[in-house]
């Protein structure tokens, strides 16, 4: 009868540095340039966030730069609707993810086509008829389509024409792709059209679907517990925790314990858990929409920084600023900045800085501020290029 074998202590220092090194936040160019270097990192990540807040660059176009330095908006447009190696679809939001996962995707499509989708339950069946009727025509946009009589919302983000919930609703079963992006308007296109199949692929098993989550978080996150593999899934946590049992058994993985973890259990590969050095003046300016940043808990266990999202706080009650970015230097995450892009004078706008962790260290503050100007610099460039 074999026997778990007895986790392995890690400090909090080599967490970071195995977690860097799978988010390719440790090196400066891990990716290359141009479109392949999006798929590449798309790929990698296993998803990238959209998110339509724009008081900086949108997070998809962010948390890309922070991986590829030469990053061009241009790059994206090109790997989703030219070379079609990325396509949109929900992971724990709306995000961008490679399109050699579609299968992936497939059984989740099927349940929207045939349960429906609770967010989108009052689409009527006419106007389901009407935008697929359209979308057969061409690519359609919501502009396209002007003789909506406007209806009540029924929760904040939900859209009052018919058309677009009935398009969105389309866009969840996979009867439709989103096929470009202009800013946040989206064009519509029919899912085999776009990608020349006369058919869906054949959609991924419920245990290869339970395989692919466990590996992209394997791959992105060096050391996985069931929460940061399943994130927002909880459904999803029973078929990965007998998988992990799997995998322990056949010492594909060993369980982990992290400093100050607590009773939450930890695993990695044998092969993550050697150590990455990181450049100690490697400085990145993040989104808080990042893969490092968006799992708050994890990020604290590790980084020792509670992130604040203080977006929809009243101003009064803020205290790292409306759209704080958490600032890692080296394997440390030492200040939040409250930045705002002034595009009209094409300036950067400091709104609010923030020391934590290691910046609150008065002997280290002159520096870690040269280093992060310096970047300050290079990400001003980014938010006014075109």
């Amino acid at each position: 009868m074999s026997r778990t074998p007895k986790p392995l202590p890690l400090t909090t220092t080599q967490a970071r540095q195995i977690w860097l090194h799978a988010q390719r936040l440790d090196e400066r160019i891990p990716f290359g340039d141009g479109a392949q270097a999006v798929a590449d990192a798309v790929a990698h990540l296993g998803y990238v966030q959209i998110d339509t807040i724009n008081v900086i660059e949108r997070c998809h176009h962010h948390i890309l730069f922070s991986r590829i330095p030469a990053y061009r908006r241009a790059d994206l447009r090109q790997a989703q609707s030219v070379d079609k190696s990325v396509f949109e679809y929900w992971t724990h939001a709306l995000s961008y993810v490679p399109a050699s996962d579609f299968r992936f995707f497939l059984p989740a499509m099927r349940e929207h086509r045939r349960e429906g989708h609770k967010w989108f339950a009052s689409v009527k069946p006419a106007d389901t008829r009407k935008v697929m009727r359209l979308v057969r025509g061409g690519p359609l946009t919501i502009r396209d389509i002007d003789d909506d009589v406007l209806v009540e919302k029924e929760h904040l983000w939900q859209s009052r024409k018919p058309s677009k919930r009935a398009l969105q609703l389309a866009f969840y079963t996979g009867a439709v792709t989103i096929s470009e992006r202009q800013g946040m308007l989206k064009t519509y296109e029919l899912m085999t059209r776009h990608f020349g199949w006369d058919k869906l692929p054949k959609p991924a098993s419920a245990g290869e679907t339970t395989a692919y989550l466990l590996d992209r978080a394997l791959r992105s996150q060096g050391v996985v517990s069931l929460d940061s593999i399943c994130h927002l899934d909880a459904p999803s946590k029973k078929p990965v925790a007998r998988l992990i049992a799997s995998r322990v058994r056949r010492g594909e993985l060993v369980p982990v314990t992290i400093e100050g973890a607590g009773k939450q259990e930890h695993w990695a590969p044998p092969a993550a858990l050697k150590p990455h050095e990181v450049p100690p003046d490697l400085v990145h300016i993040l989104s808080p929409f990042d893969p490092l940043i968006i799992q708050r808990k994890r990020t604290n266990l590790i980084f020792g920084y509670n992130h604040l999202f203080e977006a929809y706080v009243p101003k009064a009650k803020r205290k790292l600023g409306y759209f704080a970015l958490p600032v890692l230097v080296g394997d440390e995450i030492v200040a939040a900045l409250d930045l705002k892009t002034d595009r009209q004078n094409k300036k950067l706008l400091m709104q609010k800085w923030t020391w934590v962790g290691e910046g609150k260290k008065t002997g280290r503050r002159k520096e870690l501020k040269r280093v992060i100007e310096d970047e300050l610099d290079r990400f001003e460039r980014f938010q006014l290029a075109e």
